[in-house]
């Protein structure tokens, strides 16, 4: 068989399988991941540090009050959301018996003070009795049996005088006692403030808190005018936080409102609760409360601002990898390469980069994105193609 006729036979054969492979190779060959990129580019970077848990709007003055002893409630002068006054008189027990201790103590005291005026007055007219027994007894008028006898009645006069003065003295305090012991059976307001809470109703039997045994106060008041946020900060950054800071506060209540503030006070001491994280309260001042007005036990984030740069080149965080790399796409291969990058103060939103990219370069933000990776082939979305 001629050679030329073998090559008219297998050629077209060769070629229908190569084409056949190309083909299969074309179909077959992975799609370009779609990924979303960000062109690095300049601004403000801030170094902050947030709560781990959700913190509370709190009042700056806030008392539970409940009464020292137990009793039937006689009065109750107030309800939850009155505005009372310092000094104003909210709860009141039954204490008809003490009241009635005190009308006798305050018998009492009247009954010794005529007493006192009687006798006191008697004791003084005998004391003169003595002295002129005694100029007589000097004259030779009178004998010596005489003047004893009268010394010695000035002398008993006088003594049941200070027995009727110590009566007195009795009385009254007999009738302070009656009054402190009525005190412990009302309940008065510290301060001006609003009532959050009441905890029993007129006629019910109200019960003291014994030590150590934890019960709802008869009354919780709350000063609403004054408010502060109280939130739990992680332990490790516990020593960056300095009285001063600027805070950015977030409510739930108030979505897309966020609140100025500044840190008052940071805790001495680090508060260990059983399966949660070790924390140090903060305590953050409100520069201007909201104008609707906030309420006492909303839950509250904040953002704790320790320092910033201005005009820095920075990243979205979310690009960064573990070991402080990024993902670039190459313009020229189409391929996903892997940038190491030297990074400054950082914060959930953006990194300052300080060596490693460009202004102008543009990064992957789509890192969960699957078949993003090194050497990937990619195209970015029509998003950042806009952008």
């Amino acid at each position: 068989m001629k050679p030329s006729f073998l090559l008219r036979r297998v050629l077209p054969a060769l070629i229908l399988v190569a084409a056949i492979v190309g083909g299969f190779l074309w179909t077959t060959r992975a799609k370009p991941v779609v990924v979303v990129l960000k062109t690095v580019d300049r601004g403000n970077v801030e170094s902050t540090v947030v709560n781990t848990r959700a913190g509370t709007v709190e009042a700056c003055l806030r008392t539970r009050l409940s009464t020292i002893m137990g009793g039937r409630i006689e009065f109750l002068g107030v309800k939850e959301g009155d505005k009372v006054k310092k000094g104003q008189l909210l709860l009141k027990l039954w204490n008809d018996d003490q009241k009635a201790q005190q009308t006798l103590a305050e018998a009492q005291r009247a009954s010794a003070t005529q007493r006192v005026k009687e006798v006191c007055t008697t004791a003084a007219s005998s004391l003169r009795e003595a002295e002129r027994q005694t100029s007589l007894r000097a004259r030779g008028y009178v004998s010596e049996a005489r003047e004893d006898a009268a010394r010695s009645e000035a002398d008993a006069r006088r003594a049941a005088c200070d027995t009727a003065r110590a009566d007195i003295v009795q009385a009254d305090a007999r009738i302070r006692v009656t009054k402190v012991e009525q005190g412990r059976m009302a309940l008065y307001a510290p301060f001006d403030g609003t009532v959050a809470k009441i905890v029993g109703e007129l006629g019910e039997y109200s019960t003291p808190s014994p030590p150590g045994v934890a019960t709802p106060p008869a009354i919780d008041l709350i000063d609403d005018t004054c408010l502060y946020v109280k939130a739990p900060m992680d332990e490790v950054d516990a020593p960056k936080i300095k009285a001063g800071l600027p805070v950015r506060v977030s409510l739930d209540a108030l979505p897309k409102q966020p609140l100025a503030g500044k840190v008052r006070r940071v805790a001495p001491y680090v508060s260990a609760v059983e399966k949660q994280a070790r924390t140090v309260d903060v305590e953050v001042d409100f520069e201007m409360p909201a104008s609707g007005g906030l309420l006492v036990g909303y839950s509250a984030d904040v953002e704790i601002v320790l320092g910033g740069r201005q005009n820095v080149l920075r990243v979205p965080t979310a690009a960064l990898v573990e070991g402080g790399r990024v993902m670039v796409l190459n313009a020229d291969s189409g391929k996903l390469e892997e940038r190491k990058v030297k990074t400054g103060i950082a914060n959930w939103e953006f990194t300052e980069i300080v060596d490693g990219l460009a202004e102008g370069e543009r990064i992957v933000t789509s890192l969960e994105r699957e078949g993003v990776k090194v050497g990937a082939r990619a195209t970015a979305d029509e998003k950042s193609k806009i952008a």
